[in-house]
């Protein structure tokens, strides 16, 4: 009940749902609003002691500039990039959305299934952008600028990886037929998790501490690998750097 009148109340805005401006203010209002928080701890941490022991790279300071400089690439990615292509995918396969809500357990296992393949997606890019020179040099270098990350680092990459990530992203819940509702989700959750990556800070409710056994590597995880370069390429579980033998737990 509870899914279908939050269904019933995304589908009042059915107009909008259609548009071909949604996906692209979707995204980036989801994304803001999740790195806000990260935003305002950042711009008090220079002068509360008790927010910076929480900060993974304690030493480090995010000013304007470097916040700006983030923001604007991914605004320009937004608007050059990603919009067209939501125009031309608008033009080419319209929204259709069907009535009646997901089940729950249909909905929580098609969002885990969307999470773990793009995991498994990320960390294969991931890898191969850091291990072919020409991949790394032509690509992926813009996002490692900063080896200290911040939330708005998130984004902070080239159109080309940019679009890359939001391919995976965005053909996983069709390949797997999932409902447009839990497609929402799963970009929301997504957002989310990416963005915490980046955020720079270890807080006592952060992912990686909800989910037992270090499966989640979280903040930590990723922070590390901006930090030393050679480790950690899966961007949320760890059990493909398990197996790849490319997991590092200490900064060390």
């Amino acid at each position: 009940m509870l899914l279908q009148s939050l269904w019933d109340f995304i589908l009042g805005y059915n107009a909008w749902l259609r548009s071909p401006f949604f996906p692209v203010l979707f995204s980036l209002s989801v994304y803001l609003t999740f790195c806000l928080p990260f935003v305002v701890l950042d711009l008090l941490s220079p002068r509360l002691a008790w927010i910076r022991t929480f900060k993974i790279q304690q030493k480090s300071h995010v000013s304007w500039t470097m916040m700006w400089s983030c923001l604007a690439l991914s605004l320009y990615n937004h608007v050059v990039f990603l919009f067209p292509l939501t125009v031309l995918h608008w033009f080419w396969r319209p929204a259709s959305f069907i009535a009646e809500a997901p089940g729950t357990l249909r909905l929580i296992w098609d969002v885990v299934a969307c999470l773990l393949l793009f995991d498994f997606q990320y960390f294969i890019w991931h890898l191969l952008h850091h291990k072919v020179p020409w991949l790394y040099r032509t690509f992926h270098k813009v996002h490692h600028k900063h080896t200290s990350t911040f939330a708005l680092t998130t984004e902070y990459s080239g159109a080309y990886e940019t679009l890359s990530l939001g391919f995976f992203a965005g053909v996983n819940p069709l390949l797997l037929g999932c409902h447009p509702l839990t497609e929402m989700l799963f970009y929301v959750l997504n957002i989310w998790l990416s963005v915490e990556d980046h955020s720079g800070y270890d807080l006592p409710w952060s992912t990686h501490r909800l989910v037992p056994f270090g499966l989640y590597g979280g903040a930590p995880h990723h922070d590390l690998h901006h930090l030393k370069f050679k480790f950690n390429y899966a961007p949320y579980f760890t059990h493909w750097d398990r197996v790849f033998g490319t997991l590092h737990k200490h900064s060390d």
